[in-house]
């Protein structure tokens, strides 16, 4: 009797781990059955993005969203490249425009404005666009070739207002970094941005008639590896679903 059921122990031990085994390589199975798919979008979009790519992974569990975020000219970049993408979003309708070989026809899915950043309770008393020439401010703005410093050179140039920025940097986020981290006094960023850092830094309205409007084109590539699947959430991100999540955010419908 002490020999079968030791026996039986035996047997019964060996099983658990192939068990375990068959059940690991089922979830290994279902994990490969999930259809990548990549996406490029413009920095601004990092945390809703993020929220937005849960949504629609939880509504199409056949699917897992890849994001990479970075300014606009950075990724076209990557695009030209050939870095393996199938989708892209910018913060800007030229930079899309400029990639007319490699991306196929966009559609707007929000827009954006423009808010200075300023440290926690404003201490250097910044209270419109012209405060920014003092010389006493450390102000930072993003590089001319990024969206977001070409619209503020924009807003800039025409209220006359001339600004020697502290450093230019390569996308929205390090501007609102550099604010947040006390390292520059000021900033210009998307009021989205801003939105995201309340805790961090202040922000200083710009009137809609000195303000710039910035429109985010989301389209599919033409070198797609999962052409179908992106064009599905391509079109997925102008629907109600998303809309509410990007109106949440603080962007404004296209």
């Amino acid at each position: 009797m002490p020999r079968t059921l030791t026996r039986t122990a035996l047997v019964a031990a060996l099983l658990v781990p192939l068990v375990a085994a068959c059940g690991s390589e089922t979830k290994h199975d279902d994990a490969k059955k999930r259809t990548t798919v990549t996406v490029l979008a413009a920095a601004s979009l990092t945390d809703v993005f993020k929220e937005a790519g849960s949504a629609y992974e939880k509504a199409h569990p056949d699917i897992k969203l890849t994001f990479s975020f970075a300014g606009s000219q950075e990724l076209a970049a990557q695009v030209r490249q050939g870095v393996p993408a199938d989708a892209l979003v910018t913060a800007d309708t030229k930079t899309m425009e400029g990639l007319a070989q490699q991306a196929n026809a966009p559609h707007t899915i929000a827009k954006n404005r423009l808010t200075i950043a300023t440290a926690p309770g404003n201490p250097k008393n910044v209270k419109e666009l012209s405060d920014l020439s003092k010389p006493d401010l450390k102000v930072v703005l993003a590089a001319p070739e990024v969206p977001v410093g070409r619209y503020s050179k924009k807003v800039l140039d025409q209220q006359h207002v001339t600004v020697k920025p502290a450093s230019q940097e390569p996308n929205v986020r390090a501007v609102l970094s550099k604010v947040a981290l006390g390292e520059a006094d000021a900033g210009i960023v998307y009021v989205t941005d801003a939105s995201t850092a309340k805790n961090k830094v202040a922000t200083v309205t710009i009137p809609d008639a000195q303000n710039a409007v910035a429109s985010y084109p989301a389209a599919t590539l033409k070198n797609a590896g999962h052409a179908e699947e992106a064009n599905d959430f391509v079109t997925w991100l102008s629907g109600p679903e998303a809309q509410k999540i990007l109106r949440a955010a603080g962007f404004q419908q296209p």
